[in-house]
């Protein structure tokens, strides 16, 4: 019996068509990758350059049974103004006091302490967000 070779001999004929086809699916996965990661690099270092406010609780304390005092830092550019809202909640969750703080000294960085007013017993003090208002 006569043995039946099936395929051509390896590395004889150059490359087959489905190690080309490969090739070029890698290569199109490479540059497809590639711009992704700039497209999502860009996207990133624009919102964070965009954002013209931003801010965050440093300390707060529960003064009492109806009142939070939170001090606050902002840094935004020099002329900017803008309101930051603060609040606080009990223990089981609820709101128990929100307040808008305005921004609008001649600083690039604010340091104010806040007095929250609350309707009960506050558990925490947090920053829900800071929007500008605009320049003047």
């Amino acid at each position: 019996m006569t043995a039946v070779r099936e395929g051509l001999p390896d590395g004889r004929y150059g490359r087959s068509a489905d190690e080309r086809a490969d090739r070029k699916l890698k290569i199109i996965g490479a540059v497809l990758g590639a711009a992704l990661l700039g497209v999502i690099g860009w996207s990133g270092i624009s919102y964070i350059t965009g954002q013209d406010l931003s801010g965050r609780v440093i300390t707060w304390d529960a003064v009492s049974d109806h009142a939070v005092k939170v001090h606050l830092e902002v840094v935004k550019g020099t002329d900017d103004k803008g309101v930051c809202t603060l609040r606080s909640q009990a223990e089981d969750g609820s709101e128990v006091g929100r307040k808008d703080v305005t921004v609008d000294q001649r600083s690039d960085q604010v340091d104010t302490e806040v007095t929250v007013r609350t309707t009960k017993r506050a558990t925490n003090a947090v920053l829900v967000g800071c929007t500008p208002s605009g320049n003047g």
